[in-house]
């Protein structure tokens, strides 16, 4: 049965993708992994692995449902645009409907709710899913990687066609590497999940936005560990108060690290770019701990 690890956290810049890349190497020196990246609005564990966005593989569209007006049909009801929930629809002076296709979500309420069938569903394309096998230094991995395309606003389709294709591929060991924030897209990349990673730093909204994303795990009734990253450029008393109140467990310290900053310019992760330094041997030993547990 495939295991999903999710590594996610409540703001952007906490270095979650930093350790979801490092965790995903580490584990697939023992493991079968998939790494599925669905920060999709900013996606980059292929640069952190060394990756040009034209290095990735395989693409496939993501596409939703968009409406088509038979203006032949219509009897300018207006009701297409009063079920409209996105404001999607606008009525002309000539009393016709309009569609604004950015603003549609694609939910269909319009054709379903058209008294005369004027209306029809048709595709349009917001995104794409990429499968791009890997092989950084003697470890093999296969990344998925969800691309909402520049202007879109809905990346909840892409997350959900992102995390359903990685689902499609995995053997054994899923990771995900979530986009930032509590949003619905985040909780639809919790999903399903057997652990939760919160990463999170040492600061007051660093504390704030982990609890926002543990009230997430815990409602969905995943267990949750928590890494604290740059754990050395601040007391970690807010922290604390969080894992007090949920009983989180501590799972990883990472103090703010040359080596890392390093490994991260020259887009080679610490387990592979310096296998022997205190950071990879931590990741190395959190690898091993969720191993053992999955």
């Amino acid at each position: 049965m495939v295991k999903k690890v999710v590594v996610t956290g409540g703001k952007g810049g906490t270095g979650k993708s930093v350790v979801a890349v490092n965790l995903a190497l580490a584990l697939a020196k023992v493991r079968d992994v998939i790494l599925a990246d669905e920060d999709v609005e900013a996606p980059n564990d292929h640069i952190l692995m060394g990756l040009d966005y034209g290095d990735l593989r395989e693409r496939e569209e993501v596409r939703v449902a968009l409406p088509f007006i038979d203006v032949s049909k219509c009897v300018k009801c207006g009701l297409c645009s009063r079920v409209c929930s996105e404001s999607a629809i606008v009525i002309t002076s000539e009393g016709l409907p309009l569609v604004i296709p950015r603003l549609c979500s694609g939910c269909k309420a319009c054709i379903y709710a058209c008294p005369t069938k004027a209306i029809n569903e048709g595709k349009r394309v917001i995104g794409y899913t990429y499968l791009t096998p890997l092989n950084i230094g003697d470890v093999g991995l296969t990344l998925v990687t969800g691309v909402l395309i520049e202007g879109e606003e809905r990346s909840y389709p892409v997350v959900i066609a992102t995390d359903e294709r990685a689902k499609k591929y995995a053997k054994d060991l899923l990771i995900v590497d979530t986009a930032p924030g509590s949003s619905i897209t985040v909780a639809a990349s919790i999903n399903e999940a057997n652990l939760v990673i919160a990463v999170t730093e040492p600061t007051p909204l660093g504390a704030h936005n982990l609890e926002l994303v543990l009230e997430i795990a815990s409602g969905l009734g995943i267990e949750y560990w928590i890494v604290l990253n740059r754990s050395s450029i601040a007391p970690s008393k807010p922290i604390k108060k969080v894992l007090d109140k949920y009983k989180a467990k501590l799972a990883l310290k990472i103090p703010y690290s040359m080596n890392i900053l390093e490994s991260y310019i020259k887009r080679e992760p610490i387990v592979v770019y310096k296998p022997e330094t205190n950071e990879a041997r931590a990741f190395f030993s959190l690898a091993n701990e969720i191993n053992e547990v999955l």
